[in-house]
Order: C-alpha cells, then sequence, then structure tokens
C-alpha cells in the first residue's frame, strides 16, 4: 500500500535573531540557525568563482555571483534549497568594507527571508592564485 506524501510537513532550520542583539538581517546573514534533529548534516566543499570551464573573472562581484550559482547547484545535485542551509562561512581576499556590497546582495538573492548563520573571514589568499571569494555551507537535509 502506497502511501500519500503530499501532506507531509517539512522539518525546517529556525532562525535565531535575539531582539536584544544588533538584526544582522540586513548584512546578509542570522545570528543562529537550529537544525532540527529528524535530519542529517551535509558539508558543501568551498565554492569559488570558477566556471563551467575553470575560469575565473578578475572582478570580485563578478566572483561572488559565480560562487553562489555553483552552490545552488551542489544544493540542488543534494536534493536541498537555500532555506536548507544553516552556516555559511565565507573566505574575501584583502577584504574591505567595499566588498560587503556584493556580498550581501548575493545572499540576500540566494536565501530571501531564510538567511542562515554567517562569519566572513578575511584571508591574504586563497588556494588559486585569481581566486577571491569562496564560500563553503552546512545544510540540514532530512
Amino acid at each position: 500500500m502506497s502511501q500519500d506524501h503530499s501532506s507531509t510537513i517539512r522539518a525546517t532550520p529556525t532562525i535565531i535573531n535575539p531582539s536584544h542583539l544588533h538584526d544582522p538581517t540586513p548584512n546578509g546573514y542570522s545570528t543562529a540557525v537550529i537544525a532540527p534533529a529528524s535530519g542529517r548534516l551535509a558539508f558543501i566543499s568551498g565554492q569559488g568563482g570558477q566556471d563551467h570551464t575553470g575560469a575565473l573573472s578578475p572582478d570580485f562581484a563578478v566572483q561572488v555571483m559565480q560562487a553562489y550559482v555553483n552552490l545552488a547547484a551542489v544544493l540542488a545535485a543534494l536534493g536541498a534549497r537555500p532555506a536548507d542551509v544553516v552556516k555559511l562561512t565565507v573566505f574575501v581576499v584583502d577584504h574591505d568594507m567595499s566588498k560587503l556590497g556584493p556580498l550581501t546582495e548575493h545572499v540576500m538573492r540566494t536565501f530571501g527571508d531564510t538567511l542562515p548563520a554567517q562569519t566572513l573571514v578575511p584571508v591574504p589568499k586563497l588556494a588559486i592564485d585569481a581566486m577571491l571569494f569562496e564560500v563553503e555551507a552546512v545544510v540540514f537535509l532530512e
């Protein structure tokens, strides 16, 4: 006998932004995210801004956009959605405040209202000389 799963409620991570702390959402992240105990976690390796040929644009904003396109492709391969991401770690070469605009834009575009917890780590260099940005993710899977 087959079961109808169309009415199954999907467990989703819970976003926590304590009201007595600064609101991080305009900057594209949440203070904390609780992953439901009913699932598994997947750890996505750092995704850089390489296109499908391995080429990297010299433009930081283009690399950020492509890295989030690459992250979305990995999420799809896992059967996950952006709302399932509970934690991001981003690595930015020679970080300065001018880079926050493109970063926030692509996080908001990718995650909308389901902003994951996030840490930005300024670095002097990444694995490939021309790489300016990398994003890794922890994802909740049912």
